[in-house]
C-alpha cells in the first residue's frame, strides 16, 4: 500500500467512475476507518454503497457520471463542524486512494435519498463525497506557492515548508486555497508552535477546506514536530 505522503501526491478528484463494483476487503477497510473517525471526531459519517441517485440529479448532469458509492458526511449541528468534516473526511480521501479508488468533495451538486442514511437529533449532512474506481484523467490545477500560502523564509524549519507543501496538494472549493499557515517560533518547553486560519470567499466551504489542509500540513511536517496554536 502506498504512503500517506504518496497518496496526496496521486489524489485528484474524480467525477467519473466505471461500473465495477467494490471489493468486500475495500468496503471492509473503509468501514474500521469510518468507525474510528466517527468515534473519534464524534461524527456520524455512512458509507452508502451500489446507490445510482444520490449524484444523478439536475444539480450534478454533466458533472458527475457512474457514481453508485459515496459517504455522507454527518454529525451534530456546531461551530466547529466543518473543520472537523474536513480533517477525518480527507483521511478517508486518502484511504480510499491507498485503496486504489478516486472520490470527490461535492458540497452541493448531490442530492439527499431518502432511506439510504440516518440523522439523529441536531444532526446535518455537510456534504458528501464520491467514491469508487476512477474513470477519470483528472485535471491539472494551477496552485499557489509556498509564499502566498504561509510565512516559510529562511528562519522556518524544512519541516515547515514540507507540510505547506502537503498542503498545497489538498483539495479546496473550486481550488481556492483561501488558507494561510504561520510559523510562530517554540514555546517556553521547546516546542514548535504553528497556526492555520482561512480567509474570506464568496464560495463558502473555508472551514472544511481548513480541516483538509491541516491534514496535510500534518502528514507533509510530521505531526510530532510541532504544536498548533
Amino acid at each position: 500500500m502506498m504512503t500517506l505522503l504518496e497518496a496526496i501526491d496521486a489524489r485528484h478528484s474524480v467525477r467519473h467512475y466505471t461500473p465495477q463494483p467494490l471489493p468486500q476487503d475495500v468496503v471492509e477497510a473503509l468501514l474500521s476507518k469510518i468507525e474510528q473517525c466517527n468515534r473519534e471526531a464524534g461524527l456520524h459519517i455512512q458509507l452508502v454503497l451500489d446507490e445510482p441517485k444520490g449524484f444523478n440529479g439536475m444539480l450534478n448532469y454533466g458533472t458527475f457520471s457512474g457514481v453508485k458509492n459515496y459517504l455522507v458526511m454527518a454529525g451534530e449541528k456546531a461551530d466547529d463542524l466543518d473543520e472537523r468534516v474536513g480533517y477525518y473526511g480527507e483521511q478517508l480521501v486518502l484511504l480510499a486512494q491507498q485503496l486504489g479508488l478516486g472520490t470527490c468533495w461535492a458540497g452541493l451538486t448531490y442530492r439527499k435519498v431518502k432511506g439510504t442514511y440516518t440523522l439523529n437529533g441536531n444532526e446535518k449532512i455537510a456534504c458528501m463525497i464520491s467514491l469508487g474506481f476512477p474513470d477519470d484523467p483528472g485535471r491539472n490545477l494551477k496552485r499557489k506557492t509556498v509564499e502566498q500560502v504561509s510565512n516559510a523564509g529562511d528562519d522556518t524549519p524544512q519541516w515547515f515548508v514540507d507540510g505547506v507543501k502537503a498542503a498545497l496538494k489538498a483539495p479546496t472549493a473550486v481550488n481556492q486555497q483561501k488558507f494561510f499557515f504561520e510559523y510562530k517560533g517554540t514555546a517556553p518547553d521547546g516546542k514548535h508552535l504553528v497556526h492555520a486560519s482561512r480567509s474570506f470567499s464568496m464560495v463558502g466551504y473555508t472551514q472544511m477546506d481548513l480541516g483538509i489542509v491541516k491534514l496535510h500540513f500534518e502528514i507533509g511536517a510530521g505531526r510530532d514536530n510541532f504544536e498548533w496554536v
